[in-house]
């Protein structure tokens, strides 16, 4: 009796202790009563901490949340998704193309085809306006500047291949003879241009440049090595898009430093240094160069076509002055370490940002909070609230105490409260279906999630729907594959994995994989073991946790969980790629680059594509799909990419969340007109669900404005 009396009793004395927790927190009202300034105050809460406060190495979304505020990138998005200026006030996009003169080539109506003559050639076919086809003509329309590049020879110095790992690697020098070149400027990026210009030029004009006989070397090449060489020293046709920003004059770092264009340059090399270890490289190693063309005006060359470009230049600019190789030198000796190893990764200025946006750091104290004041130099305008709080709550019954009691701004809603909350006249409310996913990811590189049908089978053992019923409550949909669902890229063709564990089974049986006399699967004597883990804090992946084990656990796999502290799931298990499978999820974006995530070659340390997922057919697509600029072209790559992911399952995709957030009535937008009049109006959402695009508009009011009131 006594034993069953303690049991019952103890669920009784926590929910006590939880309610007492609640009432020592003091309302909202009685805040604001003696402390007016709390009204100045936007807090809001985490499940988990920050890892590191630096745009270019950060992966996290609570980092990210903190970058935003203190950070601020080129461009971003408007509430109609159109790219807008921020610390560059326009830009402009075009080409400079490039071909070899091939002098081997018949042209059709050019009986001398060399660098002159062509040019002149070009020239008169952008005058001749009756020109066909009507797709030929447009490109040559768009062309501003016809010129070309006298032959040259240069040398580069690479690295040999050695025969074997042991032998010592040695340089070799390539010399090249390169012919005369055509260059074009082109006012726009046309990615058809030189397939039109094989009307003209004739159809194997291209195709038939040899760049091999110009090239030679002082040692003996593979051909493999050669060709390379080839593809990168004497490509027969080039692109180079060109992005030019006319940077905000002004603007101020939080320190009073002024930004200009060397910060927009020093940023992309930072990216690119490989000692940073940034998550970044491969939205950037598209990029040529970046030029400094005045203190205001930057350029971009791309290496070829890259679609996603410009989306990429929303990255925050990070202050040069304090970064760079003399800062950090200095910073290094002052800790007493080595400045030839010592990196940004490293730098106290990971936990002290600097940076332009809206809000200036000011304290972090790890796993409790971190404090930003308004930054009243803002080139913008300042926020209305004075200061924004980032607190760190992993449990969230006591995010939704503190949201009640007014000591955070902002709740999430779980999933089994929205029937009640999204009618509750006393908060604001926003809801939609998420730009993202919840999987499950296996570690490609262990056995035995190497064989595709082993991660099939663990996906059809799964019951997701029972997961979006009894877990999300309703509140989610099934997901097949790596692309937003609300957009033309996703594949609505593809069915979900059956749920069907007899079918898991058999496939099993397929890969080896038999019940011993005990009902555990086994294989050559090993038996089918390990661990899935996921972060503490979340409650729907901790159900999900327990929901994949029991499933798994039925067919016969011993499968052990873990729950992990964010920065430790993060940090350690993640960025290094040390776990068997994982319950995570992405937060996308609306440009269909995948990239980061998938490529083969991003599945090294710190990079996102963590399970090992390599595919040649699936990397040619993402490549296509990155160089692609016409959007229907793009949706079929896009399928086709979708198709290949959902056919391997490297992720036992689950779900798409639907989310719905909470506001406290009292938070509007607020602003001043000319006259220095004031205006409240209500939060309105953009076509994407984001609620928070007017977030510096944000003010707390002592009591709900009429115009809730009566909405």
């Amino acid at each position: 009796m006594t034993t069953r009396r303690v049991l019952i009793l103890a669920p009784i004395l926590l929910i006590l202790v939880l309610l007492q927790s609640y009432f020592w927190v003091p309302t909202y009202e009685q805040q604001t009563r003696g402390n007016p300034e709390r009204l100045q105050e936007y807090i809001t809460g985490s499940i988990g901490d920050a890892s590191i406060l630096n745009p270019i190495l950060s992966a996290d979304s609570p980092s990210s949340s903190i970058n935003d505020m203190v950070f601020e990138g080129l461009i971003d998005r408007d509430e109609q998704l159109r790219f807008r200026g921020r610390l560059a006030t326009s830009w402009k996009v075009y080409e400079e193309a490039y071909f070899y003169v091939n002098e081997s080539a018949r042209i059709p109506g050019l009986k001398i085809a060399g660098p002159k003559e062509l040019v002149a050639f070009l020239k008169d076919a952008k005058k001749n306006e009756s020109l066909t086809p009507a797709a030929l003509k447009e490109s040559l329309d768009h062309i501003s500047s016809i010129s070309f590049i006298p032959p040259h020879k240069f040398v580069v110095t690479r690295q040999k291949e050695a025969p074997t790992a042991k032998d010592k690697k040695m340089n070799v020098n390539v010399s090249v003879t390169a012919p005369a070149r055509i260059k074009l400027v082109v006012d726009r990026v046309d990615q058809d241009l030189f397939q039109n210009l094989t009307r003209l030029l004739g159809r194997d004009y291209f195709a038939s440049f040899h760049g091999e006989n110009f090239l030679s070397a002082d040692h003996l090449l593979s051909k493999e090595r050669r060709t390379a060489y080839v593809r990168e020293l004497l490509p027969a046709i080039e692109h180079n898009p060109i992005l030019q920003f006319h940077l905000r004059p002004g603007v101020k770092f939080h320190d009073g430093h002024l930004f200009d264009a060397y910060d927009v340059k020093f940023t992309f090399e930072s990216i690119m240094n490989p000692k940073n270890l940034s998550p970044r490289i491969a939205d950037y190693e598209p990029v040529k160069a970046v030029e400094v063309v005045d203190p205001l005006t930057v350029r971009i060359v791309y290496k070829r076509l890259y679609s996603p470009a410009i989306g990429t230049w929303s990255m925050g600019i990070l202050p040069e002055h304090l970064l760079n190789s003399r800062a950090l030198k200095k910073e290094a000796l002052g800790l007493g370490k080595d400045p030839q190893t010592f990196s940004m990764r490293q730098s106290a200025f990971n936990r002290q940002p600097v940076g332009c946006g809206p809000y200036k750091f000011r304290i972090w104290k790890s796993d409790q909070y971190i404090t930003m004041d308004r930054f009243d130099d803002y080139w913008e305008e300042p926020p209305n609230y004075k200061q924004y709080i980032f607190r760190v709550i992993p449990d969230p019954l006591t995010q939704e105490m503190e949201f009640y009691a007014g000591t955070i701004d902002t709740y999430g809603v779980q999933p089994h409260q929205v029937n009640r909350l999204e009618k509750d006249l006393r908060f604001q409310h926003f809801t939609g279906l998420s730009f993202g996913y919840t999987y499950i990811g296996y570690n490609m590189r262990r056995k035995p999630f190497d064989d595709h049908r082993v991660r099939k089978a663990l996906g059809m053992a799964i019951n997701t729907d029972k997961i979006i019923r009894y877990v999300l409550y309703g509140q989610g949909e099934m997901i097949t594959g790596p692309f937003v669902k609300q957009t033309d890229f996703y594949n609505h063709n593809i069915e979900p994995i059956p749920y069907d564990p007899k079918g898991a089974l058999k496939l099993l049986k397929e890969a080896g994989w038999e019940r011993n006399k005990d009902g555990w699967l086994e294989k050559d004597g090993q038996k089918l073991q390990f661990t899935l883990i996921t972060n503490h804090g979340n409650d729907l992946r901790n159900a999900i946790l327990a929901i994949a084990q029991d499933a798994w656990k039925q067919i016969g796999i011993d499968v052990r969980t873990d729950l992990l502290e964010w920065s430790v799931f993060i940090q350690e298990r993640v960025n290094k790629a040390d776990f068997d499978a994982l319950i995570l999820g992405w937060q996308m974006g609306i440009d269909p680059d995948l990239y980061q995530i998938w490529h083969s070659s991003q599945t090294n340390p710190y990079q996102l594509n963590f399970v090992g997922f390599k595919n040649l057919e699936a990397d040619n697509l993402i490549i296509k799909i990155r160089q692609e600029y016409d959007h229907d072209r793009q949706v079929e790559y896009c399928r086709k990419l979708h198709k290949i992911i959902a056919r391997e399952q490297p992720y036992t995709f689950l779900y798409v969340g639907k989310w719905t957030a909470i506001l406290d009535r009292r938070i509007v937008l607020k602003t001043v007109d000319t006259t220095g009049d004031v205006r409240y109006e209500k939060i309105k959402p953009t076509k994407t669900g984001n609620y928070s695009f007017h977030f510096n508009k944000w003010i707390k009011l002592p009591t709900v404005p009429q115009m809730l009131d009566e909405g």
